[in-house]
């Protein structure tokens, strides 16, 4: 929640209590330094041992709660038909409104297995925007690539539109009349759109996308993995919301697609997945392909430990001390940063900070990994592990020409329960150092690149050796920051 100081600044106070604790620590930045070159200047490649804050992501990295440790230890734990499964089905009927549902064990599971089911031939997968791995699994198959429809205020870093992560309905149409419906596997939504900040869509536009897909015969799905966040937004920026409650919210938007999926390493804080639906007719149509990719109907990929924690989290993540703890934890993040002139990407959204690396490093080249270069040169100053999101994250055109990404983005994911405002205060310290010296970061360029969703596994190096004179630059002013 947040909490109004007398001189009117407003702080998020968090409503938990932390009761088990995991040290961290702080390596010199002459050994952070060493830590990312030994890494290919690839955050992915950094060993925790060398993370002093590990602002990767948000996806399996959030705290479990005390009900969801009961849920994970209380488990009847069994191959086939345990009950634990069915309680968890119950939890999914409750808090969505479903009443088929099938585990994976993880978001790009589910992304495979509707790619599988639903890609057509020649044809396209329309989406508001793409996130790696739904792009990924739908072009792996040959058959189909993804389209993205989102608003032109998606791209605007510096806005205030409360809802950038809306569909063009326009643009949707339009789609629709060059394509055919005999063409288009499914319309997919995000909640929240990853790849533009973390921002959400409305409840206005999602009905007004299965509007377009009725009146066109085609399949509507939802990426639910941060829809509690989406939901969060929706009570606090759309009109006629804001005396629903969280959890009738996120069961209003449940009822309009005809596919339901997520990651639950998000909302739910458990690792794992699932699909879900009211339509047993396109159940039957992805069930069969379950235990051939990830396990019996009753676990579907994940432990029977884990969809006990999960049925718990569904039921948590409704609460809005829940799905608003990161979110204005990130509030107070960008709105501190963007008061001291510091780019990021405005209004905040959900699930990270972000910043934008183009303006940051304007004299960096968009062939040289601009966010790439950004997110190394944060760990170097401050130990904090971010994720690049720009060019390196997307992949290269089948011709093997670069695919330069709309947004270059430093993204630093805030995890659920994880992390204090101390944290956040420290790593906005570190930015403004960074920001008054970003003309000593240059680019990067490959000396490793797998084919396929490269950012996990490739490797880069400094250009004209910028890291050492960064560091040199810090341990002039810090030393060995303690």
């Amino acid at each position: 929640m947040l909490f109004k100081l007398k001189d009117g600044r407003e702080i998020p106070v968090e409503l938990y209590k932390t009761r088990v604790v995991q040290k961290i620590n702080l390596i010199p930045a002459r050994a952070r330094l060493k830590a990312i070159e030994e890494a290919g200047y690839n955050t992915f490649q950094l060993k925790t041992r060398d993370v002093f804050l590990d602002m990767l992501t948000d996806s399996g990295v959030n705290a479990m709660s005390d009900n969801q440790w009961a849920g994970w230890i209380t488990t009847d734990d069994a191959y086939a038909g345990s009950m634990t499964f069915y309680e968890f089905a119950d939890a999914v009927k409750e808090v969505l409104g479903y009443n088929y549902v099938m585990n994976v064990h993880q978001g790009r599971a589910a992304e495979h297995l509707l790619s599988k089911v639903f890609c057509k031939p020649e044809g396209v997968v329309i989406t508001n925007y793409h996130f790696t791995t739904t792009r990924a699994h739908i072009e792996v198959t040959g058959i189909s690539e993804c389209l993205e429809l989102y608003t032109d205020e998606a791209l605007n870093t510096k806005s205030t539109h409360p809802f950038k992560g809306n569909m063009d309905i326009d643009k949707l149409k339009a789609a629709i009349k060059k394509y055919g419906r005999e063409k288009i596997g499914y319309v997919r939504m995000e909640a929240t759109t990853n790849l533009l900040g973390g921002q959400p869509f409305s409840m206005e536009n999602f009905k007004e996308v299965r509007k377009v897909c009725d009146e066109n015969g085609l399949l509507l799905v939802l990426d639910g993995s941060l829809i509690s966040e989406n939901a969060y937004f929706i009570w606090k920026r759309e009109k006629g919301y804001e005396n629903k409650t969280i959890a009738q919210i996120i069961k209003e938007m449940c009822s309009i697609p005809d596919i339901f999926y997520l990651s639950g390493r998000k909302n739910t804080c458990v690792r794992g997945g699932f699909i879900a639906t009211n339509n047993k007719e396109l159940f039957a149509k992805l069930e069969p392909w379950l235990p051939v990719y990830e396990g019996f109907y009753t676990y579907g990929g994940m432990s029977m430990r884990e969809i006990g924690a999960m049925a718990v989290g569904l039921k948590e993540m409704v609460d809005p001390s829940v799905a608003g703890c990161a979110i204005e934890q990130i509030k107070y993040f960008v709105e501190k940063l963007d008061s001291l002139g510091i780019p990021v990407v405005t209004p905040p959204g959900g699930l990270a900070c972000h910043i934008d690396a183009r303006k940051f490093v304007p004299h960096i080249k968009k062939e040289e990994y601009i966010s790439g270069a950004l997110t190394a040169a944060l760990y170097i100053v401050s130990g904090v592990r971010a994720m690049e999101r720009g060019t390196i994250s997307m992949d290269r055109a089948k011709d093997g020409t670069e695919l330069y990404a709309d947004l270059e983005l430093t993204r630093i994911a805030i995890p659920r329960r994880v992390y204090s405002i101390s944290h956040i205060e420290y790593i906005i310290e570190r930015l403004q150092w960074l920001y008054e010296h970003r003309d000593l970061i240059k680019g990067l360029k490959f000396i490793f690149e797998p084919p396929v969703l490269r950012f996990f596994l490739g490797k880069l190096a400094a250009i004209d050796n910028w890291g050492e004179k960064l560091t040199i630059a810090f341990e002039k002013d810090f030393g060995t920051d303690w």
